[in-house]
């Protein structure tokens, strides 16, 4: 008898077998034909109670309890199933006797997983309304806590699936899952997926670990991993949440990053948990964190996060998943309870450990290391999205304040150059990494599909634009209109012109009208704008069309009188910044606030709930930097990208996009009005790719020291280039002394011509010297300055900062620009127009990990980063070679050169253009190389092998074009669904290719070569 195609019965016996002989299960027996199997066997949990020493008076009223819990019928089947939870976690609290002590019986033994019983049976039917029989129940001590759907290896696991979802309808047997904490389905060909209750389909999830074993079937394999007597005791005790309606339990990602901080927190040692986004960070942060507290009746754990948002959903992560915890709203308030035994878990935001009235930080944080605050028991700080809340300012204040707290980072992405050595400082290394690639790999998040669009600008009148300016400047020197020119003759201005941003809103209504997702109301987007000024310039537009009521703008901005008290230029015309207040008025106008909220948070908190929940009623939302983090919004299917981004920031915009939610959203979607690729591919690369190994790497001391070291002699150098520029100055080198070096007779214009190069070379120097200071200026002790060369510094600085200003104003090389700014806005909007958008990224549906990824570029790009020699080096450079910029900066450093404002615009628009076929050119090397790599194609294969499978078989068959097109021919025609992998389906494929697949030219190959193939 063939053993391919075995029946499910085969399956079965061997999983029998496997929990009998390996597990060391008890087998209960065949339950097919047994009357009353219940999910509470009575028998079984009474013998397994008496056990254990409870009296029989205890044991009937815990099994009378447990039953009233499982049987509820005022619950759903969520809310019985977590009453029980409770019942099995924390045991059943009895009272045999009035004046006697309340007593708890527990169910389950967790400190001692071999001494519970762990039995199984087979084929238990279930009476109910409808009558069904799952293949396989587990029962711990007489408790049914997990089911077991097997189907042969050519049925699909979706049924299995399937067939448990029913089973828990009201219809058939939901009264027996109000106790079962995990469901498996599984068989021979795809292996094995894990939930829980209520868990869909699209949710069930798989385990990984061990992959390099391959002995065995993965079904066998992984229910060994899941089903040992102690993972799944622990699975049961420290990795099930009950949150807001949904029970779930742990990927497998989840899973081991908790293991490894658990190690981590026995030894009292920090370091950084890596996740990427969308994979469940705030799950792994409520698991850790309940863990840390039951295991350490000393422990105190505080959560610190950088934004609202993060807090407030970090608050409500907690409290859906039933543990309290205390949102405070300072940090003086934070010290205050961590001062006092209770409450036992704290979440605050980062800045309210900031002091605004500190005029001396140095002093202020030296007096808080003299007095520490005294905090109750052993603290342990979780910080979200480490990278950016590390600061050196409010990273000393808190450990000033907490010097003896354990330190753990979460973060979406890993620690470029920048701040790597920042935070390995704070924290350490890497706990546990879960890179982008592997949660998509894991179907945890989507991947992404990205477009390029580009919008082609011209000058309307340069005549115009020429008499206009030269109009609105009369009266000011060459050098005032310079630094005009320089103002708004930039690439972002021109980039802001209404024309332009008019074509992006269409473009955008054309989207919601023609893409499935939009235009099904089922999906909703987001565009980022570069500014608040164009975030609200985009909400206006967008306002006037069908997104009317159901767009709305989120940025950090709070309308206040206060704004606009210096903005009035009498002109009757408005400023930028007018206009943004103006805009927020009216928009507030008729909202009401919410206790404890300003209007523009009741508004912001009002969108993102409606973005969240019904995305037909709030179809796109206009950011700049807000929601770019810490938002979860399913529905949102497309990001427009209108603001030049990079790394954390860009890779956290573009997954906003890349959450699971429901069949019809199979990808997340970029679309990129900024020339991005080159950075997403950049962010992509290292996002997929682990650049850092610290935990053998570089100590967090030494990084320090280097850096400081660095710091330092930037900072010397910057006061030694100045204090050289200023030798010459006459004694006593006053205000006065300075004037007369710098500008001469400030009356005669040769005098401040000939003097020009000083003042230039005395600003770029300031410049220098101030962002030198600001690189160090926290820990200045740390870098070797004693207390009298601190204070020395900042006279220093002070006082060529104020040189600096005296020069400027007394040389006439200063201007308020702010008469002018509606009038130059005026400008642009009306003299710049705009082509609509084309798409320029070949790349038709090829997602960004096929492109950058399995193309094999990301592999060049952080070999290069990583700084590693050889041949994925030299790829990487031909790769930045091909694309290097031949065209001028974008932002003009010397506007002066260019004697009129349409000249200057003129070359602004013309460089954009160059930009643009330059990264139109770019953008269809990479998709050709992309191409190429995917499909092994060399240039001279012939045009019929077409496709990926085609060239695959001519390269395999020495190049016999006939045979490959006849093969590929049998395969399409007669391949099962899902064949891919699954030997079963495989062989009629087989069967097919021998009985007449075969050209008559060709040569034929022997059964034996078929069966290579």
């Amino acid at each position: 008898m063939s053993k391919v195609g075995q029946p499910e019965s085969a399956t079965q016996k061997r999983i029998v077998a496997l929990f009998c002989d390996e597990l060391d299960y008890c087998y209960l027996g065949n339950w097919a034909d047994r009357t009353a199997n219940s999910n509470i066997d009575e028998d079984l949990l009474t013998a397994s109670l008496t056990k254990r020493g409870y009296t029989p008076a205890q044991i009937s009223v815990a099994i009378y309890k447990l039953r009233t819990e499982a049987y509820n019928h005022n619950r759903s089947l969520y809310g019985n199933n977590q009453a029980v939870y409770n019942l099995l976690r924390y045991g059943v609290p009895v009272k045999i006797e009035a004046g006697k002590a309340t007593e708890t019986v527990h169910l389950i033994n967790w400190q001692e997983p071999e001494k519970n019983d762990f039995a199984f049976a087979e084929e238990v039917t279930l009476k109910g309304n409808l009558e069904r029989r799952p293949d396989v129940v587990l029962y711990l001590n007489g408790i049914a806590i997990g089911v077991l759907e097997l189907k042969n290896s050519r049925i699909s696991i979706g049924d299995g699936i399937r067939q448990l979802l029913s089973n828990q309808q009201k219809e058939f047997n939901e009264w027996f899952f109000t106790t079962v904490q995990i469901v498996f389905a599984g068989n021979d060909s795809e292996g094995l997926q894990y939930g829980t209750i209520g868990t869909p389909e699209k949710y069930f999830l798989k385990w990984k670990e061990d992959e390099a074993d391959d002995g065995r079937f993965k079904f066998d394999k992984y229910l060994l991993k899941m089903c040992n007597k102690a993972r799944l005791i622990e699975l049961m005790h420290d990795f099930v949440v009950f949150d807001g309606g949904e029970k779930k339990l742990p990927r497998v990602h989840q899973y081991f990053g908790i293991k490894e901080a658990q190690a981590y927190v026995r030894e009292k040692k920090g370091g950084i948990i890596w996740h990427t986004q969308g994979s469940g960070k705030s799950i792994v942060m409520v698991l850790l964190a309940k863990w840390i507290l039951e295991n350490n009746p000393n422990a105190r754990v505080a959560i610190i996060t950088d934004r609202d948002e993060l807090d407030k959903q970090i608050e409500r992560v907690f409290t859906e998943t039933g543990e309290p915890i205390k949102r405070t709203n300072s940090g003086r308030d934070l010290m205050t309870q961590l001062g006092q035994a209770k409450p036992r878990l704290l979440c605050s935001l980062v800045h309210k450990f900031g002091r605004r009235d500190v005029n001396d930080f140095d002093a202020f944080v030296k007096d808080l290391e003299a007095r520490p605050s005294a905090t109750v028991g052993e603290v342990f700080v979780f910080v979200d999205e480490c990278h950016r809340t590390q600061s050196g300012k409010l990273h000393r204040l808190m450990k000033a304040m907490m010097p003896n707290a354990v330190l753990i980072g979460f973060t979406g992405t890993p620690l470029l150059a920048r701040d790597s050595a920042t935070s390995l400082e704070v924290f350490g290394g890497y706990i546990h990494t879960y890179k982008f690639s592997e949660g998509v790999e894991d179907k945890v998040v989507l991947d992404l599909i990205y477009e390029a669009r580009d919008i082609d600008q011209w000058l309307g009148s340069e005549k115009k634009i020429d008499a206009w300016f030269e109009s609105k400047t009369k009266g000011l020197n060459d050098w005032q209109k310079d630094e005009l020119k320089k103002k708004w003759g930039t690439m972002q201005n021109v980039l802001s012109s209404r024309a332009r941003m008019d074509r992006v809103v269409a473009d955008i209504i054309f989207d919601f009208s023609v893409k499935p997702r939009l235009s099904s109301a089922r999906g909703n987007a987001i565009l980022v704008a570069s500014s608040i000024y164009e975030a609200c310039k985009y909400f206006a537009l967008l306002r006037k069309t069908v997104f009317k009521g159901k767009c709305a703008v989120v940025t950090s901005y709070n309308p206040s009188a206060k704004d606009v008290t210096l903005e009035e230029t009498g002109a009757n015309t408005e400023t930028d910044k007018q206009f943004i207040y103006n805009t927020y008025t009216e928009l507030l106008k008729t909202v009401e606030a919410k206790p404890g909220m300003n209007k523009t948070e009741t508004y912001e908190e009002d969108a993102k709930a409606l973005f969240v929940k019904e995305p037909a009623n709030m179809k796109l939302l206009v950011v700049v930097d807000k929601l770019l983090t810490g938002f979860d919004a399913p529905p949102c299917t497309y990001l427009y990208i209108d603001k030049s981004m990079q790394d954390h920031g860009l890779f956290q915009a573009i997954c906003r996009t890349n959450r699971l939610d429901g069949e019809d959203k199979d990808f997340g979607y970029i679309v990129d009005y900024k020339d991005l690729f080159k950075k997403v591919e950049n962010a992509i690369a290292v996002y997929t790719s682990e650049l850092d190994h610290s935990a053998g790497g570089v100590a967090p001391e030494v990084l320090l020291q280097d850096r400081l070291k660095k710091g330092k002699e930037r900072l010397d150098t910057s006061i030694e280039a100045l204090a050289l520029l200023c030798e010459p100055v006459e004694p006593p080198k006053g205000e006065l002394e300075h004037i007369h070096y710098f500008c001469g007779n400030t009356e005669i214009a040769s005098d401040l011509a000939e003097r020009e190069p000083q003042r230039a070379a005395l600003y770029k120097a300031t410049v220098a010297l101030a962002r030198a200071y600001a690189n160090i200026a926290d820990e200045l002790e740390l870098a070797g300055y004693s207390a009298a060369d601190i204070d020395r510094i900042k006279d220093q600085l002070k006082h060529y900062l104020n040189a600096r200003e005296i020069i400027r104003k007394a040389s006439g090389e200063t201007l308020d620009l702010k008469p002018y700014e509606a009038d130059m806005r005026h400008l642009i909007d009306t003299y710049i127009e705009a082509e609509g958008p084309r798409t320029i990224s070949p790349f038709e549906n090829m997602s960004l990990l096929e492109l950058i990824v399995k193309s094999g570029i990301a592999n060049a790009i952080t070999s290069r980063l990583g700084g590693l020699k050889g041949k994925k080096e030299a790829v990487a450079e031909t790769i930045e070679n091909n694309v290097r910029s031949k065209i001028i900066k974008e932002h003009l450093n010397d506007p002066a050169f260019y004697e009129k404002m349409s000249a200057l615009l003129a070359e602004i628009i013309a460089a954009r253009k160059a930009k643009a076929i330059e990264y139109e050119a770019y953008l269809k090397r990479i998709a050709e190389l992309a191409a190429k790599v995917q499909a092994g194609q060399a240039e001279d294969t012939p045009k019929a092998l077409n496709t990926p499978g085609r060239r695959a078989l001519y390269n395999n068959l020495k190049q016999n074009e006939a045979l490959a097109l006849k093969i590929d021919e049998v395969v399409k025609e007669r391949s099962p669904d899902g064949w891919r992998g699954v030997q079963a389906r495989e062989n009629v494929i087989k069967q097919a290719l021998y009985v007449g697949g075969w050209p008559s030219q060709s040569r034929e190959p022997s059964p034996s070569h078929g069966r290579r193939r």
